[in-house]
């Protein structure tokens, strides 16, 4: 059979949803470009660049409707890694070049989505090993430059680093920081990062991943530095008093600020599940500090660094780019039943105000930040679509899920088949290559293989009796 080329087709009862989910695609269309000769999926929305910290994995999600530029948004960051294993923060293009930019981190959310791309290109091993090179370049690279001071706790030095611009807590921190030698004199930075560790987790967690791909025998080896990982950040980094981690600033102090930067743990696997346990009901389903009507601020509610400032501020309003990072964060812990809760919530806004900008008030939905056009909240609410009314590919798995009362019919092709879910508002039909497969009820996600054949089932009930 001849491969098909990716692709999405969706259909709605809802018409003022199916309306929305046509402006999306349409939007998305004009955030690719022609970077030096590649086809890339930019961060839009006024940001022109690639960037490490959203890219990889917006090109991931974007992979149903564009494999080449969802390609092109990992290996451009492979083919510019430094040879000492640093990969830019962001790249660029100017005069036909691809100059890539080492003045941030921005962040790291391309591990766990360039394995999955392994998967969309029909399991390509030189892609793979590609791959593995690079993720043990960069956590090499964390581990020999970024613990300064040899406390076992990888450091940020500047505001960039881990993307949080405008956030309170950096104090008088550099916004960019070119050097390769710590940021001296300033009142929080170097600071011991979550993040950092998140970024290192992740690499190695992904590493143990594609050892047991290609039977190296290196699985157990990369499994127990992930989790060597994990364990700095219990024993150093999280308060069991409070459920929660905080970072430490230059001076050795905790930083008291409580940040949704606890779900970018989750996102990256660098929890252990007792502690996610207690920020999910503790924090993140407490209304009055990151569940608030339009959830998942930056920064809890009732913090003092807290800030409901519109633009693009990462001390208080919720941002796209955390509600795409949730739907991973969420499912990763098994909490894959807040998914099409928060779905709805999103629903709603995006529905009423069709603008897809960066950050949104937490309190009415309405959009503020930059202009419209923003990836990351248009492909999160196309990723929500699949956990809400869809079908999701994902390595050698399928995710069928249907929730709600809509008549929806979503078909999504992954490698050589097509899968199709058509759903009355009651009861699901499971089809592949138009062949019915299977029936289900609404409200669960029924997880397959890619020919149809049963392993597991997720019930995607929310109950609000283990909120906070």
């Amino acid at each position: 059979m001849e491969s098909r080329k990716p692709g999405v087709v969706f259909w709605t009862s809802d018409d003022v949803l199916l309306q929305t989910v046509l402006h999306a695609e349409d939007k998305l269309r004009g955030n690719l470009k022609d970077f030096a000769g590649f086809k890339v999926l930019i961060e839009g929305g006024g940001y022109n660049k690639i960037w490490l910290e959203t890219q990889p994995m917006g090109g991931e999600m974007y992979a149903k409707r564009d494999i080449e530029a969802a390609k092109n948004n990992q290996l451009l960051f492979i083919r510019t890694q430094r040879e000492d294993g640093r990969l830019p923060g962001s790249i660029t293009v100017e005069d036909g070049k691809l100059p890539p930019q080492f003045n941030k981190f921005q962040g790291f959310c391309f591990a766990g989505p360039a394995l999955n791309m392994y998967y969309w290109l029909d399991e390509d091993r030189a892609y793979l090993d590609s791959l593995r090179k690079a993720l043990e370049g960069f956590d090499r690279y964390l581990w020999e430059n970024r613990d300064s001071n040899q406390d076992g706790i990888l450091e940020s030095w500047c505001v960039t680093d881990t993307g949080e611009d405008g956030a309170l807590r950096y104090k008088d921190a550099p916004f960019w920081w070119e050097e390769e030698t710590p940021p001296t004199g300033y009142q929080a930075v170097p600071i011991a990062s979550m993040d950092f560790m998140g970024y290192s987790c992740a690499a190695r967690q992904t590493l143990a991943d594609i050892s047991l791909i290609t039977k190296d025998g290196k699985a157990a080896f990369w499994q127990k530095e992930a989790d060597k990982v994990r364990d700095v950040i219990r024993d150093k980094l999280w308060d069991d008093s409070r459920g929660a981690c905080f970072d430490i600033d230059c001076k050795g102090q905790k930083m008291d600020a409580l940040l949704h930067n606890n779900l970018r743990l989750m996102y990256w696997k660098a929890l252990y599940p007792d502690m996610t346990e207690r920020f999910v009901k503790e924090h993140l389903l407490n209304p009055e500090e990151f569940w608030t009507p339009f959830p998942l601020p930056s920064v809890s509610r009732k913090d003092p660094l807290y800030r409901n400032a519109p633009g693009n501020d990462w001390s208080g309003q919720p941002q796209g780019l955390t509600w795409q990072r949730a739907i991973t964060a969420l499912e990763n812990y098994g909490y894959d039943a807040l998914v099409p809760v928060l779905a709805e919530k999103l629903f709603a806004v995006l529905k009423r105000d069709q603008a897809f900008t960066q950050q949104f008030d937490p309190d009415t939905g309405k959009p503020t930040g930059r202009i419209d056009g923003y990836g990351p909240t248009m492909l999160a609410f196309l990723e929500y679509l699949s956990r809400v009314h869809g079908v999701h590919p994902q390595r050698d798995e399928i995710r069928w899920t249907a929730t709600g009362a809509r008549q929806t019919d979503y078909t999504v092709r992954y490698r050589e088949k097509e899968y199709r879910l058509v759903c009355d508002g009651k009861t699901a039909r499971a089809l592949i290559d138009q062949k019915v497969v299977f029936e289900f009820a609404i409200g669960k996600a029924i997880i397959t293989d890619r020919e149809g054949g049963f392993v597991r089932e997720i019930d995607l009930v929310y109950k609000e009796a283990t909120a906070c």
